[in-house]
């Protein structure tokens, strides 16, 4: 019998399951695809921890997952000086069984001896990051599958810096996990832990430190609260049903602005996300109940934050009346131009400032600060490398970290906090967009200014889902295949200059043959360097049954881009679906 059906049968015979569980499991006594799906494999950490669809099985998220990881941690910790005392901060977003896992998790760490420090109301990633590094914790937990649709959950995990765990930690964190069985972990009394002072309920004054840090990062609150005071503009923003209602609501009041209107049917938390297939900021769909209570109230700006309230999307009004949404790009760009541009002309941009942005973000970025005279640093996707800039600048004194970026609506200034944060980035959007409103202009046509001084920059992202067992093996004999017979071009005149692999840590100049070594961690990602500032990266998702591909185009014009991104686009597809059989 193979392995996963031995699995499945240990887990429908295990006698400490709730009856319940017994029959979710016995519904599929006869269903081997299901057994397979389920049992297949464990759950591993990507680029976000844990994550996985919930229900009963090694490759779903449930109670005994949740606890077998926070065993693992537990016993990760345990071997670490003074791990002990500083704790692990814990913190929880809508979904479904969030609040009992964060629960579960506190309750596991604690059996072994392990301080937690745990919100008793959904708070948002930037929350729980800024908190680890102001609690002094060692680690923190975040149970969340952030954007995802709503049959999922997941498990990030934080070190005391505040960023994710980095690849080689989450590496030995799960072979941490793997030394436990599923059914052999401790659990203590939840009341008995707080008596005994291993388990502490997060206060409201850690909220409050947060919200007075990021008020700090503002560079004209004056004008921001002069022109909320002068004029009667609405702001129209939506949690998307997540935790960001509090915070982002809270955050803006303080700064003055006052007329936020609250998209009424998606204001509270609801792990079933009933207004929307997905809450995904980066989907125009989640925007559709937003923009309709936009035209009622006639709001120049729409904010979005995602059930973690890790990632932001913006929608701008037109001069049509008429919605713009702009991509992770776009205000990432906007937020660089915004912030370099007023730290200028304060003479407080510093000669050792430095911007990151993963790999697959715009080249627009790296214009800006170019322009600007200060360093853009790349990095892998995943905002733990990010933090990781963040905390060797810190360490080493050299260097201060002025902004932080990814493609995917993940934005960060600062630094107290160590993870995407659109708590902040709400903040810094109406700021930015108060203060050019001041000036006469919108965010529109400062985009258009940056694009007439710097180049018009396009990107695009396509992702290729092919679910369960076979969808990988498809996803890995995709990427051997690239590998193994490389392209040498995507259309005519789009010749690959240079070609990265991130496997083997090689860059290979294809004019020369000239190989050069990538100093940059280990990761499954394919990179295409084209001419003129184009390129082309392929990489599974760290988190989802994904294939990634993402291109960037340039040109002098808005029109010559789209038409060049377009091409890129269609010839790279035509490679990938053939080579996935899609």
């Amino acid at each position: 019998m193979d392995k996963c059906f031995e699995e499945y049968q240990r887990w429908l015979t295990e006698p400490s399951l709730r009856e319940d569980e017994k029959r979710e499991l016995a519904a599929i006594s006869n269903n081997e695809k299901e057994q397979t799906e389920r049992f297949y494999t464990e759950l591993e950490f990507g680029t976000a921890g844990l994550r996985g669809i919930l229900g009963l099985g090694t490759n779903r998220m449930n109670e005994y997952v949740v606890r077998r990881a926070s065993a693992g941690l537990a016993a990760y910790l345990l071997k670490l000086d003074g791990a002990k005392d500083a704790g692990v901060a814990i913190a929880y977003d809508s979904r479904r069984r969030s609040d009992e896992f964060a629960k579960l998790a506190a309750r596991t760490l604690a059996a072994y001896g392990i301080r937690v420090f745990l919100y008793s109301t959904l708070h948002s990633v930037p929350q729980l990051s800024f908190t680890v590094r102001e609690l002094g914790c060692i680690a923190g937990i975040v149970i969340t599958a952030s954007h995802n649709p709503p049959e999922y959950n997941g498990y990030k995990v934080y070190w005391s810096h505040g960023g994710q765990v980095g690849p080689e930690q989450a590496s030995e964190i799960l072979e941490s996990i793997r030394a436990f069985d599923y059914f052999d972990t401790e659990l203590i009394d939840y009341e008995l832990a707080k008596k005994q002072g291993l388990i502490i309920p997060i206060g409201t004054e850690v909220d409050l430190v947060y919200y007075e840090k990021t008020l700090s990062l503002m560079l004209n609150p004056d004008i921001v609260k002069a022109e909320n005071e002068k004029n009667e503009t609405n702001i129209v923003y939506t949690p998307l049903h997540g935790s960001g209602l509090v915070p982002v609501t809270a955050i803006l009041d303080i700064a003055g602005v006052k007329k936020v209107c609250v998209v009424p049917r998606q204001a509270w938390p609801d792990g079933d996300f009933p207004t929307v297939k997905a809450p995904n900021p980066e989907d125009p769909n989640a925007f559709k109940l937003a923009i309709d209570l936009a035209k009622q109230v006639d709001a120049p700006l729409i904010l979005a934050t995602d059930p973690d309230a890790d990632r932001l999307g913006v929608a701008v009004r037109e001069k049509s009346g008429e919605y713009r949404l702009l991509t992770g790009n776009q205000i990432g760009s906007l937020l660089i131009y915004y912030i370099l541009s007023e730290l200028k002309v304060q003479n407080k941009l510093p000669d050792d400032g430095f911007v990151v942005k993963s790999l697959v973000s715009t080249s627009l970025a790296d214009a800006i600060c170019r322009g600007f005279g200060v360093e853009m640093r790349n990095v892998l996707t995943g905002f733990r490398f990010i933090a990781n800039e963040i905390d060797l600048a810190e360490k080493s004194g050299r260097g201060k970290f002025l902004f932080g970026f990814e493609e995917s609506y993940g934005f960060l200034a600062g630094g107290f906090a160590r993870d995407k944060d659109a708590i902040l980035a709400s903040l810094l959007v109406c700021e930015a967009a108060t203060v050019y409103a001041s000036r006469g202009k919108t965010l529109l046509d400062v985009l258009d200014s940056i694009y007439e001084e710097y180049g018009c920059f396009i990107e695009k992202t396509k992702s290729y889902t092919l679910t369960g067992k076979e969808g990988i093996e498809r996803i890995e004999a995709c990427m051997r295949s690239l590998r193994v017979s490389p392209p040498s071009d995507f259309g005519a005149g789009e010749t690959v200059l240079r070609r990265e692999d991130f496997t083997t840590l090689e860059r290979v100049d294809t004019q020369s043959g000239r190989v050069s070594s990538i100093e940059l961690p280990e990761s499954n990602v394919l990179r295409y360097i084209l001419p003129a500032d184009a390129w082309i990266v392929v990489r599974p998702s760290g988190t989802e049954p994904k294939l990634k591909l993402y291109i960037g185009a340039s040109a002098n014009s808005a029109a010559d881009a789209e038409a060049r991104l377009c091409r890129l686009e269609t010839n790279a597809d035509k490679l990938i679906s053939e080579l996935l059989g899609v």
